[in-house]
């Protein structure tokens, strides 16, 4: 795991780079968060789909939601980004969408996009 730190609009953003699963269940996105926070300092991250494993796009196993809980409860911002448009998946594309609309966390398709949304939440 490669972390970059940016200042946009004099916030932090640590952009996590990895070329393994890093996020595979509650436990692991806890240990994410933390080592995230205590690296950087930051409460906003950048992350590549990815870095997630395939069951969290996967509504049905609820692991998205239980995942991006403990984001929210330790008031960490997160956008993923990839390519979202190989999901089929109507409710997947829905909590895309209505995540995306809020301040905490975006499913985007760049890198640009996440740290305009970061630095704007």
């Amino acid at each position: 795991m490669e972390i970059t730190i940016i200042k946009e609009n004099d916030i932090g953003i640590a952009i996590v780079n990895s070329s393994e699963t890093l996020i595979t269940d509650v436990q692991s996105s806890l240990d994410f968060i933390g080592t995230v926070r205590y690296e950087t300092d930051c409460d906003r991250i950048i992350l590549n789909k990815s870095a997630i494993c395939e069951e969290f796009f996967k509504l049905k196993t609820r692991l998205a939601g239980e995942i991006l809980q403990k984001f929210i409860n330790y008031q960490m911002k997160i956008a993923i980004i990839g390519d979202f448009s190989m999901y089929s998946s109507k409710s997947l594309r829905d909590f895309i969408y209505e995540s995306n609309k809020g301040k905490d966390i975006f499913f985007l398709s760049s890198e640009k996009e996440a740290i305009e949304k970061l630095s704007d939440a």
